[in-house]
C-alpha cells in the first residue's frame, strides 16, 4: 500500500530549539507523522526529557546540545545526526527569544541578542544543514515566524525587526534552493500561549486586545500548528516554496471585528 503524500515515515528531522513551547510541540508532531527526530537546545536536561518523549513514540533520536547563537554547535550536532541517521531530510528553525520594553530603553546588548538569536540564528541553521541538503539534492526547511513579520507590535520592536528578517530570509532561501531540491517555507503563528509570552498575555490589556482582533475568539493550541509542519515537511508540499503559512485564527484578516 502506498503511503500517504503526509507520512514523515523513514525521514529525519532536526529541530532547534525543539524542547520548549511551539518547537517541542513540532517535534513530537514530525514524530506521531513517522519522523525520527532529533530535538537540540541548550539545556541537558530538556534535551534529555523531549528525546525521550520521541523515543516512547517509537522513534530515534539523539541527546546533543546546540546554541543557535554557536555556529560551531550546529556543526557538532549536524556531524552527529549524520553519522547517526545518514542525512537530514527535514530542518526546523524554531529557536527564539522576545523581550517587551520601550524601545528608547532598549540598549544594543538586548537588541543585538534577540536578533542574534531569532534572525542570525535561523540563518546558521539554514547554512549548516542547507549546506548537507543542497549536496543531497533534497531537504525541507521550515521557518518559524511571526505576526511580527508582518505587523508591527507594541514596544517588541527588536522581535518584530527579527521575525521581518526571518520572512525576508524564508523567501531568499526559497529563491536560491529550490531549483536544487530544497524547499523552504515558514509557518507564522497567530497568538499562542507559551512560557515566552506567558506575562505578556494572561490577564492584559495586550492579551484582551490580541483576543479582540482574532476572530477565532481564542489563543491558538499549540497542536495546532502541527499540520501545517507536517505538510511543509512532506511529499504533499513538493511545490510549495517561499511560503509564509499562516495558522492564526484570522488574526491578520482581521479589520474590524465588533
Amino acid at each position: 500500500m502506498a503511503l500517504s503524500p503526509f507520512s514523515l515515515a523513514d525521514r529525519t528531522a532536526v529541530v532547534l530549539g525543539g524542547t520548549s513551547g511551539l518547537g517541542r510541540t513540532l517535534a513530537l508532531g514530525l514524530a506521531d507523522a513517522g519522523a525520527d527526530v532529533v530535538v537540540s537546545a541548550r539545556r541537558q536536561a530538556l534535551v534529555d526529557a523531549t528525546a525521550s518523549e520521541i523515543e516512547a513514540k517509537g522513534r530515534k533520536t539523539l541527546r546533543v546540545l546546540s546554541d543557535v547563537r554557536n555556529k560551531e554547535s550546529l556543526i557538532r550536532l549536524r556531524d552527529a545526526v549524520l553519522s547517526a541517521f545518514g542525512k537530514v531530510d527535514i530542518l526546523v528553525n524554531a529557536a527564539g527569544i522576545t523581550r517587551k520594553l520601550p524601545t528608547l530603553e532598549m540598549s544594543e546588548g538586548d537588541w543585538n541578542a534577540i536578533l542574534d538569536t531569532n534572525l542570525t540564528g535561523t540563518l546558521r541553521g539554514c547554512q549548516v544543514f542547507g549546506e548537507l541538503m543542497l549536496k543531497r539534492g533534497y531537504g525541507r526547511v521550515i521557518n518559524i515566524a511571526s505576526l511580527g513579520t508582518n505587523l508591527g507590535l507594541y514596544q517588541v520592536a527588536a522581535y518584530c525587526a527579527s521575525k521581518a528578517g526571518v520572512g525576508s530570509l524564508t523567501k531568499s532561501l526559497a529563491v536560491e534552493w529550490s531549483r536544487h531540491g530544497v524547499l523552504v517555507n515558514a509557518i507564522v503563528p497567530g497568538v499562542f500561549r507559551t512560557d515566552l509570552n506567558a506575562a505578556l498575555l494572561d490577564g492584559t490589556e495586550r492579551g484582551r486586545e490580541f483576543l479582540m482582533r482574532t476572530p477565532m475568539g481564542r489563543y491558538g493550541k499549540a497542536e495546532e500548528l502541527v499540520g501545517a509542519a507536517v505538510f511543509l515537511a512532506s511529499d504533499a508540499c513538493a511545490f510549495v516554496t517561499g511560503e509564509l503559512l499562516v495558522v492564526d485564527g484570522g488574526f491578520l484578516a482581521s479589520g474590524v471585528n465588533q
